[in-house]
């Protein structure tokens, strides 16, 4: 299911990063849960493993329907794989909103456009201290994502 039967008889030592994270992700799965919590599993792996354990993924949750709460730093990861994003706020840490990602599935071949563009920018634009998006961008207003997103979902 995560690609390592040539690797079976490997050691731990033996395994890359991305194999690794393979292995976590199957022995999550072993016990056969609901929700599967996926706490950046992804951050300390190089760009090209990344995006390709993210297809892998994606390819693990339309196999299995599984939910799962994935957290992560990375904009662009966020997007290419949710359906919601919950933007985190600070002091002191909360969901500042809820954003719900309309891309079409499969997702492959979705970052080059410009919906997925316009999505990535306007979660960038929450997180920015609301000062600072209105002196950059005064024509955009407010940082209400999810009121931008659905405005503009039909580039």
């Amino acid at each position: 299911m995560v690609g390592l039967t040539n690797f079976a008889a490997r050691y731990p030592h033996e395994l890359s990063g991305g194999m690794k994270q393979r292995v976590a992700i199957a022995r999550a799965l072993a016990f056969d849960p609901e929700v599967l919590l996926m706490d950046e599993p992804f951050a300390a792996l190089d760009a090209q493993t990344r995006e390709t354990l993210q297809d892998e993924l994606l390819d693990l949750w339309e196999k299995t329907g599984k939910t799962i709460v994935f957290v992560t730093h990375a904009i662009d990861e966020a997007v290419y794989l949710a359906d919601r994003i919950a933007v985190m706020g600070t002091n002191p840490g909360r969901i500042a909103e809820m954003v719900n990602i309309k891309l079409s599935r499969p997702r492959q071949g979705s970052r080059g456009s410009a919906e997925f563009g316009w999505i990535r920018h306007k979660i960038w634009q929450r997180l920015q201290p609301e000062e600072a998006v209105k002196e950059k961008f005064p024509i955009l207003g407010g940082p209400d994502v999810a009121e931008a997103i659905d405005a503009q979902a039909t580039l």
